[in-house]
C-alpha cells in the first residue's frame, strides 16, 4: 500500500472547496475567459494584499491574499477545461506565483518591522527563502524525472495560513510565519530526502539487474 503523503491542509477541505467553486469555474468556461487573465489577477490581488499589510491593515491584505490564491486555483482548473493548458501557460503561472509570494511576503516583513518585530522579521525572510526552495526542488527534480508533490507545507497551505491568520490577528500571523519558516524548509529538505530514496531505489534496481545479467 502506497503511504499517504502527510499535509497540515487536508485534502477533504481542499477538495470540498473544489466543489464550491466548480460552479464559478463552469461560469468562467462558459464566458471563454483566458486563464491567463486569472494568472495575471491573482499577482496583481496579492500585490495589493502586500501594499495593505505595508499600511498595517493587515485584515484586508489578507483578504486580497486568500483571492490571489483564488484566483490561481481558477487558472488551472480553467485552462484543464478549455484545452488550453500549454507549457508556456504552466511556466507562466509558476513564474508569476513566485512573484506573488514574494510580494506577499515583502508585505508582511515590511509590517513586522514597522511593528519594531525584528525576529520575526528575520523569520518572514526564511519563509519566503524556504517556500521559493520548495518549488526549486519539486522543479530541479521534476526536471531530472521524478515526481515531487510531497510536503508538509506547500503553497496552498501557505496562502491559506498566512490569508486566514491575518484575518484574525497579529499575533497569529506571527505564529504562522514562524510555522511556515521552519515547515517550509522542512518541506525543502523533505523533497530532496525523497528524491534521494527515489534515485537509491533506481541505482539499486540497476544493480539487481546487473546482477543476475537482464
Amino acid at each position: 500500500m502506497q503511504k499517504k503523503d502527510i499535509t497540515i491542509l487536508p485534502e477533504s477541505i481542499k477538495n470540498r472547496f473544489i466543489q464550491i467553486i466548480e460552479p464559478l469555474i463552469d461560469l468562467i468556461v462558459r464566458f471563454k475567459v483566458h486563464p491567463n487573465h486569472f494568472t495575471i489577477l491573482g499577482l496583481l490581488s496579492t500585490l495589493v494584499g502586500a501594499v495593505f499589510y505595508a499600511k498595517h491593515d493587515i485584515r484586508i491584505g489578507g483578504i486580497f491574499i486568500l483571492l490571489g490564491g483564488l484566483c490561481d486555483v481558477i487558472d488551472g482548473k480553467v485552462a484543464r477545461k478549455t484545452g488550453l493548458s500549454s507549457k508556456f501557460g504552466a511556466l507562466f503561472d509558476s513564474s508569476l506565483d513566485r512573484y506573488a509570494e514574494v510580494f506577499m511576503f515583502l508585505g508582511t516583513a515590511i509590517y513586522f518591522v514597522q511593528k519594531d518585530h525584528p525576529i520575526t522579521s528575520i523569520m518572514v525572510f526564511l519563509a519566503l527563502g524556504g517556500s521559493m526552495m520548495v518549488s526549486y526542488v519539486r522543479a530541479r527534480a521534476e526536471g531530472l524525472g521524478y515526481d515531487c508533490k510531497i510536503g508538509i507545507m506547500q503553497r496552498p497551505e501557505r496562502i491559506v495560513y498566512i490569508g486566514f491568520s491575518s484575518l484574525l490577528h497579529t499575533y497569529l500571523l506571527e505564529v504562522v510565519v514562524w510555522m511556515i519558516a521552519i515547515l517550509a524548509n522542512f518541506t525543502a529538505i523533505q523533497r530532496m530526502y525523497h528524491v534521494w530514496t527515489l534515485d537509491k531505489s533506481e541505482k539499486s534496481v540497476e544493480l539487481k539487474q546487473d546482477d543476475i545479467g537482464v
